[in-house]
């Protein structure tokens, strides 16, 4: 069993998430294992690592496979450079063309988007008198970011190759890389995600044709993966597969063998014992139907764990499953433990992960608020400590 790093605001007596480092360089394996051999691996460690902690995720990615990082904007990257991660880091979202010297000190890359934006990401450059390494995102079906590709363009509008090749001859733009995303990779029917993939090997092909031959080419995130091993290319962008979770319900399979990282995890703080008829929490949505034990659990909406579950959820406590009473409060909430024997104050309550043979994962609890686990996990609050379970020697 890891050994746990102790934390001075991680407490016996306040949630905490437990965050295996050992199941982070397991993930990174396997998918390292699965992806063509060729192939980079960039690991998303966008949003503070999808609520995980990105610094240690990354340190523990790139010791056992990973090549590249992956955020969503600029101050993401700054915060790996300050920790001394110096792997190529690409920025996934828009970046002002005022940090372009950010951008240089750091040795961040940006993803450009339209020829316009490159223009002013040109201008920056040549003030610098360096050239500045870009990627550019080409959307294919995503109808989000990106050059449209010819099957999404207007009639009349120019051709993706016209404004690419525009964009890689500008001065000060030093074009290495070229994306797509996928919309619908994560789905057991992917007739729409292979028509984004031959749109854009369709555009690559053009490109080289125009005699553009970019260096690096990459499609596949976790579920294309998985599933798409044609669309792993250059490189491959791994995101909630690092962190243990299927990309869906529909990509689940026992030969992948994702080990969770997060647990969440809190101790019982107080226990009373109630007549029938006691009403729990906020607006007394619940009263007890019979004389009862109720817990209350140091968690609450402060937290990440969503006021929706009240009367809902459900939280383990000795290996049993306790009913969320009562409205989620926003740092407290309580769960009916009068079926379980024993129970004491000090007792561990899982939220989130395993305890003896029960566990509720995120996706159960994403299928309790009508959305998806990776909302789950990037929404549990920055006052949350992170335990780091110490990870497995580098490979």
């Amino acid at each position: 069993m890891s050994a746990m790093v102790n934390e001075p605001a991680a407490g016996a007596d306040r949630v905490r998430a437990e965050i295996d480092l050992a199941a982070v360089a397991h993930n990174v394996r396997l998918l390292r294992r699965i992806t063509h051999p060729r192939a980079r691996l960039l690991v998303a460690v966008k949003a503070d690592g999808y609520g995980h902690g990105a610094v240690a995720v990354a340190r523990t990615a790139l010791a056992h496979g990973a090549t590249d990082l992956g955020v969503a904007h600029l101050a993401e990257g700054l915060v790996l450079r300050r920790q001394g991660i110096s792997a190529p880091i690409l920025i996934f979202g828009h970046t002002p063309p005022q940090w372009a010297d950010q951008m240089f000190t750091n040795n961040l890359t940006p993803t450009v988007f339209s020829t316009a934006a490159a223009r002013v990401l040109s201008a920056a450059a040549r003030r610098t008198g360096r050239r500045l390494p870009v990627h550019v995102k080409i959307d294919t079906g995503m109808g989000r970011l990106g050059f449209m590709c010819d099957a999404l363009r207007p009639t009349g509008s120019p051709s993706a190759v016209a404004e690419l090749l525009e964009t890689a001859r500008l001065p000060g733009i030093d074009l290495q890389g070229i994306f797509t995303h996928f919309a619908t990779a994560d789905q057991s029917d992917l007739r729409s995600a292979q028509r984004q993939l031959d749109r854009f090997l369709d555009l690559l092909d053009q490109l080289e044709r125009a005699g553009l031959s970019v260096a690096l080419k990459h499609a596949a995130n976790s579920g294309a993966i998985l599933q798409m091993p044609a669309a792993h290319l250059d490189m491959v962008r791994a995101g909630i597969a690092v962190y243990g979770l299927p990309p869906s319900r529909e990509v689940v399979s026992p030969e992948i063998d994702l080990q969770p990282v997060m647990s969440l995890k809190a101790p019982v703080i107080h226990l009373k014992t109630v007549p029938a008829g006691t009403s729990i929490s906020y607006g007394g949505t619940y009263t007890t139907p019979r004389a009862t034990r109720i817990a209350t659990i140091p968690v609450g909406y402060a937290d990440g764990y969503r006021r929706s579950l009240s009367n809902r959820g459900h939280m383990l406590v000795r290996g049993y499953r306790a009913p969320i009473v009562g409205r989620v409060c926003m740092d407290l909430t309580m769960i009916d433990v009068g079926e379980i024997p024993e129970v004491a104050v000090g007792d561990e309550v899982v939220i989130m992960g395993r305890q003896r043979d029960q566990a509720i994962d995120a996706g159960d609890l994403a299928d309790l608020l009508d959305t998806i686990h990776y909302e789950v996990v990037s929404a549990i609050t920055a006052r949350v400590p992170r335990c780091y379970a110490t990870a497995v020697p580098p490979d």
